[in-house]
């Protein structure tokens, strides 16, 4: 049985591509859901002027704005009706997860299946509203605050009932790409809101290969930059694949049952426990910190007097925190390193893991169920988190040398490029489960007709 499932898995090709009419009605819608995706990220928000609105924008370049501008497509900048993307949605999940984790309340309803879930996902849904309204009505402010103050005057008619409208907005569509997400999710192939990200990354990558193309025939952009950012852009994808996909795999032993033969067999499987449990979480966390305050300082303008000693010292702070600079790589790094251990500490419970096995009687060889499982399962996730944390660390302080050694701004930062990698690598697979999956119908119903024939 088992080589005939490899002979199916090896022969997923082209031919068996074109029979699978559910499959291919799945990429269509979506490739469809992300063309909409991608239009709404033109449609601005009313009572702003996109013109002068660009024009601000890039006098706060190289803050936390770029990083949320990168994850939705350039709709920030634009300050479309999708502004805010689904960044919301992935703070309050973040935060749900947490809070289950940490409230007893909330880990009980975790615990509860299908219903607590679907619990915890509408407080999620609560969550990402409240968000939004906060985020849409500082980010109006922050528009009109900051354009009186530099000359320019982004809104057309400010006030409270643009403030409200922008709300209004902005929540309206930030729930409608979750909407769309979800749609992806059921109907599509692949991670609806994941899909989303990616889309919205890749959408700026046209964008990168003009600029790179204009600097190259400028002579600002030398051929060995451009051959060493591919080399490195492709090693680094190399590396996530391997990284991402690799696992420590600890046995788990069960005691011996009765067959139907009469017989006693010893049951046995596999605890999977993956090298990057944290995922994307540590440099989205890292990277948001440390170009906050830049951000904040920005967006202040001229209220910060430079003059004065306090002034004086925050700007002096924030030159050693821009990109590429020294300090700014190592807190990276540190930030980084921090969120890998404690969002792992965080997602997975070795207690909680180690009680489950000692229900289902299942233990591992050599080890005692209950405190010393518990004990070992820690160790082992320790030791493989340190070689996560160094591999994400590598994979998002690489690109930032090459921005300070080259002065060419990259377009795939290291968070970018792990979004795009792993969002790539999980659609791939389900799209061959599904080809797996409609060639063992198309077996099953030979094999009926053969019956019949009989």
């Amino acid at each position: 049985m088992a080589s005939r499932a490899d002979n199916i898995a090896s022969n997923l090709s082209l031919a068996n591509f074109s029979k699978a009419t559910e499959l291919k009605n799945r990429i269509w819608f979506t490739v469809g859901a992300l063309i909409v995706f991608r239009f709404l990220s033109f449609v601005p928000l009313p009572g702003v002027n996109p013109l002068i609105l660009s024009d601000l924008y890039d006098q706060t370049r190289g803050g936390i704005l770029d990083l949320f501008n990168t994850f939705s497509g350039g709709s920030l900048e634009r300050m479309s009706l999708i502004a805010l993307g689904v960044m919301p949605y992935i703070t309050a999940s973040i935060v749900v997860q947490l809070a289950a984790a940490l409230h007893p309340s909330l880990a009980a309803l975790k615990k509860e299946g299908t219903v607590g879930r679907q619990k915890l996902n509408q407080y999620t849904r609560y969550g990402t509203v409240f968000l939004c309204a906060i985020q849409g009505w500082f980010l109006a402010s922050g528009l009109e605050s900051y354009g009186a103050q530099s000359g320019l005057q982004a809104v057309v008619d400010p006030g409270l009932m643009f403030r409200i409208g922008a709300v209004i907005s902005l929540v309206g569509g930030t729930m409608f790409l979750l909407w769309l997400g979800e749609q992806i999710t059921s109907r599509g192939i692949g991670n609806g809101v994941s899909l989303i990200i990616m889309a919205g990354i890749v959408a700026q990558f046209p964008t990168f290969v003009s600029n790179m193309g204009s600097g190259y025939s400028e002579g600002s952009i030398s051929t060995a930059v451009i051959v060493g950012f591919i080399l490195m852009v492709v090693v680094l994808i190399l590396g996530i694949c391997f990284f991402e996909r690799a696992q420590r795999r600890l046995l788990i032993q069960y005691p011996k049952r009765a067959t139907q033969r009469g017989m006693m067999q010893a049951d046995r499987s596999h605890l999977p426990l993956k090298l990057n449990t944290a995922g994307v979480i540590p440099p989205i966390f890292a990277s948001s910190l440390l170009l906050l305050p830049l951000t904040i300082t920005q967006f202040a303008g001229n209220s910060v007097d430079t003059d004065s000693t306090f002034g004086a010292t925050l700007q002096t702070v924030l030159q050693y925190l821009q990109h590429g600079q020294p300090l700014y790589m190592a807190l990276y790094a540190v930030g980084i390193i921090f969120f890998c251990f404690f969002y792992t500490a965080i997602v997975f419970n070795p207690e909680e893991t180690s009680e489950n096995l000692k229900k289902n009687g299942g233990f591992i060889p050599g080890i005692r169920p209950g405190k010393r499982t518990e004990e070992y399962l820690d160790y082992v996730l320790t030791r493989i988190t340190v070689i996560g944390a160094i591999y994400l660390t590598v994979v998002c302080v690489v690109p930032e040398w090459g921005i300070a050694q080259t002065g060419v701004p990259l377009f795939l930062g290291g968070t970018s490029l792990l979004i795009v990698v792993n969002v790539t690598v999980d659609t791939i697979s389900q799209i061959q489960s599904h080809l797996l999956a409609h060639q063992y119908g198309d077996l099953i119903k030979k094999a009926k007709l053969k019956g019949r024939q009989r």
